[in-house]
């Protein structure tokens, strides 16, 4: 039998980065806050985003196949904050935040992050009530140097 409480203790200390996923679908631009990111493989340069079903972003990386990711230096915590509520609530999320589009994919990449990627979908899986996506890093750059903001710095709690 599950032992619930331990499932969601020990998942939890699972380490995770904090970053804002752009995603584009025509004209339309929208970010989300995501933890469930990873690196697969080396060659060709894959990585996996896991990103909620339930959501107008995840109907539009569905799309369009395309994404970018935005890493968050320490101490973003507020801007990474912007991103959580669903753009139904709260409008437009980049209004404003400085943001450029991205020369591979077209979506939003925050000028005020340590750097980027930009990534093209090669498999999904839909399962639960993520899909995991596992992408193909086409585009990257830096645009400072500093230390990556994570979920467990700022004391919020996604997982278990």
């Amino acid at each position: 039998m599950l032992d619930e409480q331990a499932k969601k203790t020990m998942l939890r200390k699972i380490p995770h980065g904090l970053y804002i996923c752009g995603v584009k679908d025509g004209e339309e631009l929208n970010g989300f806050t995501v933890s469930w990111v990873m690196q697969a493989s080396f060659e060709p340069p894959l990585i996996v985003n896991c990103v909620r079903r339930d959501s107008i972003s995840h109907e539009m990386l569905k799309k369009s196949q395309v994404f970018s990711i935005s890493f968050l230096e320490e101490g973003q915590k507020d801007l990474a904050s912007k991103f959580f509520k669903p753009k139904s609530r709260v409008g437009n999320k980049f209004e404003d935040v400085e943001f450029y589009e991205g020369e591979e994919t077209g979506c939003p990449i925050i000028k005020d992050s340590l750097g980027y990627i930009e990534c093209k979908v090669v498999e999904s899986v839909e399962k639960g009530d993520h899909t995991v996506y596992v992408a193909e890093v086409i585009s990257a750059g830096i645009h400072r140097e500093g230390k990556s903001l994570s979920l467990e710095s700022t004391g919020w709690q996604y997982g278990g």
